[in-house]
């Protein structure tokens, strides 16, 4: 059996997804016991993320290799803006954060470094390192979710709906697409070009640790 480029990359940046597992915050949704402020300062963030995040799906769409995976990444870009967004404000609202806060509220550094990252891959990379710039959010995610679910759900109602959604086997599963799809598009790619994926891939991750950094520290423009 041909092994999977999704297993490799996973594994080359394993040292990153660990650490994500083991950063504090994390942690603290896990036992739910995480700061309010740094929450709700997440929550805000992820909004801000979310929205480029769809960006992201349309141009996966617009550059997608055959009419499936268009559709695919169509309805995919579709349902965040239609219905992930609306769940995200209600779950928002639950932190006392209203939609008008949510619409009003600035990019911290590393959420605009993330996006634009992401954003700018998606313009000028190969359709494969696209997919894999996008995909450690989705499964990192996923996987971090589904750890936290197996030590147990938390008792605090806002940490336990966060592991119930993010530990989930429709969000499993939408993470296993996003991986086929990473496979398909990278095999027989030239070695330059899948050095390219692999990097595409390692920065993204690095940007999730980062960004749950972010929150931890309530990060703010120095300026």
């Amino acid at each position: 059996m041909t092994a999977r480029l999704t297993d490799r990359l996973r594994a080359e940046a394993d040292a990153i997804w660990q650490a994500q597992h083991d950063h504090p915050f994390v942690r603290a949704i896990g036992d739910g016991s995480v700061d309010r402020d740094r929450f709700r300062f997440w929550v805000k963030q992820d909004y801000l993320f979310l929205v480029d995040y769809a960006r992201l799906f349309a141009l996966a769409a617009a550059r997608a290799p055959d009419v499936e995976t268009m559709t695919a990444f169509a309805r995919l870009c579709h349902e965040t803006l239609s219905t992930e967004m609306g769940l995200h404000r209600a779950y928002a609202k639950q932190f006392g954060i209203e939609a008008r806060e949510l619409e009003a509220e600035s990019k911290a550094p590393t959420t605009q470094a993330y996006t634009d990252f992401l954003l700018r891959t998606a313009a000028l990379g190969d359709y494969a390192e696209l997919v894999a710039a996008l995909l450690p959010c989705m499964w990192g995610f996923s996987e971090v979710g589904m750890a936290l679910k197996k030590r147990g759900i938390p008792e605090d109602p806002l940490c336990a709906r966060w592991v119930e959604t993010y530990g989930s086997e429709d969000f499993a599963q939408l993470a296993s697409w996003c991986r086929d799809i990473l496979d398909r598009v990278a095999a027989g790619l030239p070695e330059e070009q899948t050095a390219r994926v692999e990097a595409a891939f390692l920065i993204s991750s690095r940007y999730e640790l980062a960004f749950w950094e972010m929150a931890h520290r309530l990060e703010t423009w120095p300026a």
